[in-house]
């Protein structure tokens, strides 16, 4: 059933859209619609929103899906997705501070004209939200080694400053308040030469573009590495066990399900091929996990972010 939001007291300035698809809004292009979809004004209009929202109403933040598989039954949910207001990037001497829309990429590249280093950010896809709620990393660094702090507005509609610290950053994962939205991301960047930064990023981009099907519809890494990761969210605690060895090892590169189909190019990248739907994909992944185990003895987590319900709303 969608939520109500009839008695809301806030008239937002942003948009505010009922029944909304959300396909479009997520790079594997499945999924249903959300019961609301708001793009606030500014983080003002944010927290009076949230502020207004009843209780009983569930918060979903969302960044551009990237890593993400809405099930074709949709979300019971007001999905919060921020827009050009939050996507700022600005570099003061070390501190290099993004709004949670900014692009990792593009993070990465301002932070790098300015002789800061944060080229890891180059080849995760997604925005600043996302990988700070994911711990997102990449050559051996993560968000929890560059990480200040953030700014949240909490379900409460309260604008609130969390320090790293307290955000209990770890191998993929946060322990950010529940149902609060991060608005903007503070990162302490060491000083590099500009021209050497954009040269290791166009490495790094090549060694990507040769080892991954950028131009297939992927939601990036689709199971977390079983080993090869570190409890602290920190290099100098990484292991080597790869998720897509044991993939491979179990059969399951090029495996197929309806329109999805886990990549032959990298065994851990799960890809629609075309016209699959959100139950084709998880059913894969589910497929791949169950003979994961049976050969190895090791269960596989995922990665990517699973949310709604099935079709027909029985999930």
């Amino acid at each position: 059933m969608t939520q109500s939001l009839a008695d809301l007291s806030y008239t937002p300035r942003g948009a505010l859209t009922r029944d909304r698809a959300l396909a479009d809004l997520t790079w594997l292009r499945v999924g249903g619609p959300a019961d609301w979809l708001f793009q606030p004004a500014d983080e003002e209009d944010l927290a009076a929103f949230l502020a207004a929202l009843p209780d009983g109403v569930a918060v979903f933040p969302m960044g551009v899906g990237s890593n993400l598989i809405v099930r074709d039954g949709g979300l019971r949910a007001v999905v919060i997705r921020l827009g050009r207001g939050f996507n700022g990037i600005s570099v003061e001497g070390a501190r290099v501070t993004a709004g949670a829309a900014a692009l990792d990429a593009h993070v990465a590249r301002k932070a790098a004209e300015a002789g800061r280093d944060l080229t890891f950010l180059r080849t995760i896809p997604g925005s600043i939200g996302g990988a700070v709620r994911m711990n997102a990393g990449c050559y051996g660094q993560y968000v929890a080694d560059r990480l200040v702090g953030v700014r949240v507005v909490t379900r409460a509609g309260e604008i609130r400053e969390i320090p790293a610290a307290e955000l209990g950053l770890a191998y993929r994962q946060s322990a950010l308040p529940e149902g609060s939205v991060i608005t903007s991301a503070v990162f302490e960047a060491p000083e590099g030469d500009p021209a050497a930064l954009q040269a290791r990023m166009d490495e790094q981009l090549a060694k990507r573009d040769a080892t991954q099907p950028v131009k297939d519809r992927t939601a990036g890494s689709t199971f977390r590495n079983p080993a090869g990761f570190s409890s602290t969210g920190r290099a100098d605690d990484v292991h080597d066990l790869k998720a897509w060895s044991l993939i491979d090892g179990a059969g399951m590169r090029g495996a197929t399900r309806g329109g999805a189909q886990m990549s032959p190019l990298h065994a851990n990248f799960m890809i629609n091929t075309g016209g699959a739907t959100a139950a084709d994909l998880e059913g894969l992944g589910e497929e791949v996990r169950k003979r994961v185990l049976e050969n190895s003895g090791i269960t596989l987590e995922w990665e990517i972010m699973r949310v709604g319900e099935p079709a027909g709303g029985n999930g």
